[in-house]
């Protein structure tokens, strides 16, 4: 059996300049973070030797990797030449459809893990992982999504990931001092406001829009937000972060309708009165987690303001995308 561990991500900062539709015009660049929260992928010899089984959401058990329902793991299998007599499985803290990035996560932990089945781990690094993982859900699969997500896992850590017009993504890690990280993670607040949903639907009408004069400028200054946010962040500047959060996410909500609604904006100006900085919606929008920034000395109330959401405890993650088992 193999067992790899991927990282989900949380976005600060320049979420949307990841799409190739912007950033081959303009470049893009966000700031993000993985967490303590994984995809575990695991792969061992199926007692069948002439069928698949496939357990994620549902389990599926075909006679050929073509008969996959599942298009990722249908996609990787046969771009690594995987086929019978194997079982893949998954397991998530997190739900899929709710702002980390979990399908990235999957798709780089299923590379990682069927990479060190057919032992070639020699030709796996982070760069590489990631922009597999891309070829994967953009290329192959024609996914209306960007690129952050898939370096995010792969690289794990606190990074801002630069998108060059070229296709080139550059990731460039903040090393924060072990006191100055802690210091940041207790001044992090992540709620569940429920609503899983797909990101395409949004992503692909943000697509669709990015060439618009508003939308490019929106994004524009979003980008210009990454290196300001990481020079606070390494000052220690909580106050400036949170006012980097909060100018960020009142340009994400006009990207694409369905970002925001009125649960969502509810949710938002009731963490602010209870003296967050600011925060955001992770991910496409529509659902899933607020993120929020704010003194420890406001939590207690910002726990009693978000009473209907469900907090969620996490510490920043440094690793990327492992292989914890290969037995």
């Amino acid at each position: 059996m193999i067992i790899t561990r991927t990282p989900f991500r949380i976005s600060f900062v320049g979420g949307g300049s990841d799409l190739p539709a912007f950033y081959r015009q303009h470049g893009g660049a966000v700031l993000s973070t993985t967490i303590d929260k994984y995809m575990y992928i695991s792969s061992h010899d199926y007692f069948e030797p002439g069928e698949i089984r496939t357990k994620y959401s549902k389990t599926e058990t075909v006679g050929a990797v073509a008969d996959l329902q599942h298009p990722i793991l249908r996609t990787i299998m046969q771009k690594l030449g995987v086929g019978e007599g194997l079982e893949v499985s998954s397991i998530a803290d997190v739900p899929a459809g709710t702002g980390m990035g979990s399908s990235s996560s999957f798709t780089v932990g299923t590379l990682h893990n069927l990479m060190a089945r057919q032992g070639r781990l020699a030709e796996v690094d982070k760069a590489w992982l990631g922009h597999t993982a891309c070829q994967v859900e953009l290329e192959d699969l024609g996914e209306p999504i960007g690129k952050q997500d898939q370096y995010a896992a792969a690289y794990g850590g606190l990074n801002i990931i630069r998108f060059l017009p070229n296709d080139r993504v550059e990731v460039q890690a903040l090393d924060l001092s072990q006191p100055l990280s802690g210091d940041f993670s207790q001044h992090l607040k992540l709620y569940y406001l429920g609503n899983q949903r797909s990101a395409s639907t949004i992503l692909a009408e943000q697509s669709q829009k990015s060439s618009e004069a508003d939308k490019v400028a929106a994004l524009q200054t979003m980008v210009s937000f990454v290196d300001p946010f990481a020079a606070s962040l390494l000052a220690g500047n909580w106050s400036d972060l949170g006012a980097h959060l909060h100018e960020n996410w009142k340009l994400k909500q006009t990207l694409a309708s369905g970002i925001s609604n009125p649960r969502i904006q509810e949710a938002y100006e009731a963490g602010l009165a209870a003296g967050a900085w600011g925060g955001k919606l992770l991910g496409a929008g529509g659902g899933g987690f607020m993120l929020f920034l704010a003194p420890p000395s406001a939590h207690a109330a910002l726990d009693a303001a978000m009473n209907d959401c469900r907090p969620f405890p996490f510490q920043l993650d440094t690793e990327g995308s492992k292989v914890i088992f290969n037995g």
